[in-house]
């Protein structure tokens, strides 16, 4: 019954609609996680104190007995003082490879930082005051909330693993917003227990290149944590062995790098969402050689708000080398959030 194959690449501008912070955003927030500096040699007076620990914990377990975090803090402060330089912190580290302790200070700051927005977006869950439930009023403005009414649009509960079956997501971001709403909507929506619902979502194709702040409890995988939760400093080194340079996420024996290409082999549409179309990241989809299955029928939908006329041309150019849609057939609006994108093209996007 659904037979269209649909690909979504979900960039930092799509997670932006649920207030978490675009790369910018990151990279500022990071610089002040990783200020970290001392009064008297003792006295912690900026940056993380959960980072700092994590860093001191980082070193123990790689040295027994180790004390000197400086060498450490110095590689910090480099990351720090470089952000508003830098495309994004994933071509900074990716920039100094073999550096290990900067990449340590950079990962950690990472997770600490993503963790931090979920709790903070329109998407965390405080069971305290919410019953346990999203606020999906919050959202009715939000391209989640299109995603899941495309979802259901058509669609009986005993036909939810069909439907998402043709669905794949390639997400460039570390949080886990996708999978925890689809989680608690999908419950909401059909009246499903968690156990489906968890079964639901975790069979659906859902590919993080660079890694995420950790599994979601529901999963049941390693390195778990809560939406939103606040590591301890030991949890936080473990979370960030889980995030992945540029190198890790493009290299086959260490990430799903060939499911993600084949993927956009088979696919009748693929939808770009708060995606910056940075050339590392069209490089990491782009096809090793296979011929586009559906090159003749191809449609590719995009966001690109922030970018100009002129480089929406030149993108346009490099989606055809990438994926063979036809010209004609490539709609990149520069004029259109993730949500309003849904809700001018819903009938070219529609799975029923």
């Amino acid at each position: 019954m659904f037979n269209k194959k649909t690909l979504i690449v979900v960039g930092a501008g799509a997670s932006k609609e649920g207030n978490l912070p675009t790369g910018s955003e990151l990279k500022q927030r990071i610089a002040t996680l990783l200020d970290i500096r001392f009064e008297h040699g003792y006295r912690q007076i900026s940056g993380d104190h959960i980072v700092c620990d994590a860093i001191r914990h980082a070193i123990r377990r790689g040295v027994p007995d180790a004390r000197d975090i400086n060498p450490h803090l110095h590689s910090a402060w480099r990351i720090r003082d470089a952000m508003p330089q830098a495309i994004s912190i994933d071509n900074f580290i990716d920039s100094h490879q073999g550096d290990v302790k900067l990449e340590l200070c950079g990962k950690l700051a990472i997770v600490r930082s993503i963790l931090e927005a979920e709790r903070n977006s329109l998407l965390y869950v405080d069971s305290m005051t919410r019953n346990g439930s999203l606020n999906y009023q919050s959202l009715e403005g939000t391209w989640f909330n299109a995603f899941m009414q495309l979802l259901t649009e058509n669609c009986r509960a005993d036909q939810l693993e069909e439907r998402l079956s043709k669905i794949e997501l390639i997400v460039f971001n570390y949080d886990r917003c996708i999978e925890h709403f689809l989680f608690h909507s999908l419950q909401t929506y059909y009246g499903i227990d968690s156990n489906r619902a968890a079964n639901i979502v975790c069979g659906i194709k859902i590919y993080h290149p660079y890694g995420t702040v950790g599994a979601l409890p529901w999963y049941d995988r390693e390195h778990a944590i809560e939406f939103g939760a606040e590591p301890d400093p030991r949890q936080l080194v473990d979370l960030a062995d889980q995030i992945k340079t540029f190198t890790e996420g493009t290299d086959p024996d260490s990430s799903d790098v060939v499911a993600i290409r084949n993927g956009l082999v088979e696919s009748h549409i693929v939808l770009f969402l708060g995606f910056a179309f940075h050339r590392l990241n069209l490089d990491l989809i782009r096809p090793s050689g296979e011929k586009i299955l559906n090159s003749e029928d191809l449609r590719y939908f995009g966001t690109a708000k922030g970018i100009s006329n002129s480089d929406c041309e030149g993108i346009k150019i490099e989606l055809i080398k990438l994926g063979g849609p036809k010209y004609k057939n490539i709609a990149l609006r520069n004029d259109l959030s993730c949500s309003q994108l849904f809700r001018e093209y819903w009938r070219s996007l529609s799975l029923s």
